[in-house]
């Protein structure tokens, strides 16, 4: 039997040197955008900045699509393999690869079939209207490496080779960074070569996955022959469904953010926003990584049986979490004005809306972490249902109705704090149901 790194016995060290690649990809992948966004501020000015904000929505549910495969499929296959059916994981790994790909291409062209009318529906404005077509008609034909990356990225966890999927993600972060920088630069391509960029980044682990994968023949995971596996991909959708919600929400929340901006503060409002939501990018990235990166080991150990290390492997997160929750507060008050300097110039109107209202969001990053690892948890224990009631809660129910609500009563102040508060509700959902599973899976 194949030598399997899930199965080793995890110490706090080498759980963190497991996880390690993955926050550090995930951190990586942020880049992308946020790279993006400098480039275009600076380069492009803040009125196109805004403008491709409005068109993340769309961006954010394709990425819940993808997400929703590869989460809720890496928790299947682990499990299975730590059932030690190996033969039956690369099936289904197999035929998972092959479904995000046909619903990357069906992104593309629904996308691009329908991309005036969805624009029209996001509240673009006729200032961001063309900016913001231009970005989101390049970047949708790139959608089928986006889903690859997306699935990719989980599954290289899965396999054990987490530094492989780490390395693809640098190397195209790398590429982006530098094209960023030649096609808004010296060819003058404007926001047309930040999207350019941005999809050729997402083709570098696409490719190299499918290149591991179809010759790795001492990989754990490889492509195999397979029938349709039809019932394994419900599984996956709904084991995955909360990851799909939290992207989702993050649509939804990200349209009422653009509109409540644009409303209150105009375009400049917007790309405040964008900017702020950058942070959040950065840092909840942390937390997903961690939580991605330890979700097959705790997939494996439930599927073995082996209780004593499940409860490890949980002290060992909780503890994680808990100071990185403080340590990313503390942090992110202290850079945010350099930071955010790099985007916009300090005697803007777009820095002065930044700096009043972050100070107020910034308390999010006390609460998300623990929700964030908990809704994987639950994942990991192929129990989509309570992942996405947690999910569903936090990050839709809770943030939409603080939106609506809070600056009736509060005025502007009350849409800095609509994270926070429902972060901190989201946090009691989940201190909830984490309690409850101690009981119900031994941990």
């Amino acid at each position: 039997m194949e030598h399997n790194p899930l199965s080793r016995q995890f110490t706090a060290a080498s759980l963190l040197r497991f996880a390690l690649p993955n926050v550090v990809m995930m951190v990586f992948l942020s880049l992308y955008t946020i790279v993006d966004g400098m480039f275009i501020s600076r380069m492009v000015g803040t009125l196109a900045l805004s403008a491709v904000n409005m068109s993340y929505p769309l961006n954010w549910l394709e990425l819940a699509a993808g997400i929703m495969l590869g989460t809720g499929g890496s928790a299947v296959i682990a499990r299975k393999l730590g059932e030690g059916k190996q033969a039956d994981a690369r099936q289904d790994f197999t035929f998972l690869v092959i479904v995000a790909l046909a619903v990357g291409v069906g992104s593309a062209v629904l996308g691009t079939v329908f991309l005036d009318p969805i624009l029209k529906l996001l509240g673009t404005s006729p200032a961001q209207f063309a900016l913001c077509r231009t970005y989101s008609r390049i970047l949708l034909l790139f959608s089928p490496a986006l889903f690859l990356q997306t699935v990719f990225q989980m599954l290289f966890v899965t396999a054990g080779r987490p530094g492989l999927g780490l390395a693809a993600t640098v190397a195209g972060g790398a590429a982006n960074m530098v094209l960023d920088a030649v096609f808004m630069g010296p060819l003058r391509a404007g926001i047309a070569g930040a999207a350019l960029a941005t999809g050729i980044g997402y083709c570098v682990p696409a490719v190299t996955g499918i290149l591991f994968f179809a010759r790795g023949r001492k990989s754990l995971l490889r492509f195999a022959p397979f029938s349709p596996r039809w019932r394994m991909l419900l599984r996956v959708c709904g084991n995955g469904s909360s990851e799909m919600v939290s992207n989702i929400a993050g649509a939804v929340t990200t349209l009422l953010f653009n509109l409540l901006f644009l409303r209150w503060w105009g375009e400049d409002g917007v790309a405040a926003i964008t900017i702020v939501l950058y942070f959040q990018f950065v840092f909840s990235a942390v937390y997903l990584g961690f939580s991605m990166g330890v979700a097959p080991v705790i997939s494996y150990q439930y599927g073995a049986g082996d209780h004593e290390q499940l409860k490890r492997v949980h002290r060992i997160c909780m503890g994680f979490l808990l100071v990185c929750s403080l340590g990313m507060y503390v942090l992110s008050r202290g850079v945010i004005g350099t930071c955010l300097g790099l985007f916009t110039d300090p005697g803007s109107t777009v820095f002065a809306i930044t700096m009043e209202g972050f100070p107020l969001y910034a308390a999010s990053f006390l609460f998300m972490g623990v929700s964030i690892y908990a809704s994987s948890l639950f994942t990991a224990f192929s129990n989509g249902v309570v992942s996405a009631v947690i999910s569903f809660a936090r990050t839709l129910v809770f943030l939409v109705g603080a939106l609506l609500l809070l600056p009736q009563l509060l005025g502007s102040m009350g849409i800095w704090l609509a994270v926070p508060a429902a972060e901190l509700l989201g946090l009691g959902v989940s201190a909830a149901f984490l309690l409850w599973g101690c009981r119900r899976y031994g941990y």
